[in-house]
């Protein structure tokens, strides 16, 4: 009889042996795939802000920030993922860690600096107040009464908001900028006469004059300004990482290949920053 229970103790012993080892095996592949997860390098980004950011001919997410980043993870051993966002949604997405950074012709503005961990400036920029070719539009001063329109929690909406315009904007129609999220789609809307004028990015402004040059001017720079790519506070090191291999990059001349990629979209290595 003890013998018998010795073998029934003894296989008991042995089954919560092999249980307690596939908990743990479970748990190492959790834990692999939650490494895995964590090398992720998820760029957040407006797929209707060309040629930064855009969706090809193909249906593909493409654009020169997303060339530049694929690039920053093929050298770091990170997993590249594309996540389309909603702009004004963009800090809480960065907060929630359900993307890694904004990196889509991100503008440091005074009022951004200290709500992110920010890499070094890549690419001068402006904003401008862009018109259809036949206005006689020539500043802001010229708009009493008219649409203007810029994109929702934009740069572009910042430089409007400057205390040098305030009494200018008042006299716009509605009293104030409107605002859409998509700037491609803003653009439409100046084109189809639907809005007066609009201020933007001159990089933007720059692509649709080149596609369309018989259409679009620009007739003001409110501001001057510098891309960045913006992650969230306390995430100094990867900016930090990033910005030392994008300098990298320019030293063995692949920004100015992947620059070259969009020069029919007038992007050239004259605003580019970092050396």
């Amino acid at each position: 009889m003890k013998k018998k229970l010795l073998a029934v103790f003894g296989v008991a012993a042995a089954m919560c042996l092999c249980f307690a080892m596939a908990g743990c095996g479970g748990n190492s592949a959790d834990s692999s795939a939650a490494s895995d997860d964590s090398t992720a390098f998820v760029v957040g980004f407006d797929s209707g802000f060309p040629p930064y950011g855009y969706i090809g001919d193909d249906g593909e997410y493409t654009g020169v920030d997303l060339d530049l980043a694929k690039e920053v993870c093929a050298r770091n051993g990170w997993e590249f993922k594309a996540e389309p966002i909603d702009w004004d949604a963009k800090d809480a997405l960065l907060d929630s860690g359900t993307i890694t950074c904004i990196w889509n012709g991100f503008t440091m503005s005074e009022d951004r600096m200290d709500k992110y961990a920010w890499s070094e400036p890549y690419m001068y920029n402006a904003q401008v107040l862009i018109v259809k070719a036949d206005s006689d539009v020539k500043t802001l001063a010229d708009l009493a009464d008219k649409h203007v329109m810029t994109q929702v929690e934009s740069a572009g909406l910042e430089a409007l908001e400057q205390e040098q315009y305030a009494d200018i904007i008042k006299t716009f129609a509605g009293g104030a900028p409107e605002t859409l999220d998509k700037f491609d789609n803003i653009m439409m809307q100046l084109e189809s006469g639907t809005v007066d004028a609009c201020v933007g990015d001159l990089s933007i402004a720059a692509l649709h004059m080149a596609k369309k040059p018989d259409t679009f001017k620009v007739v003001e720079t409110l501001s001057e300004e510098q891309f960045g790519i913006g992650f969230k506070l306390g995430n100094e090191e990867m900016a930090q990482k990033v910005t030392a291999t994008l300098k990298e990059m320019t030293a063995d001349g692949t920004v100015e290949k992947i620059l070259k990629n969009y020069e029919d979209q007038a992007v050239t290595m004259e605003n580019w920053l970092l050396k």
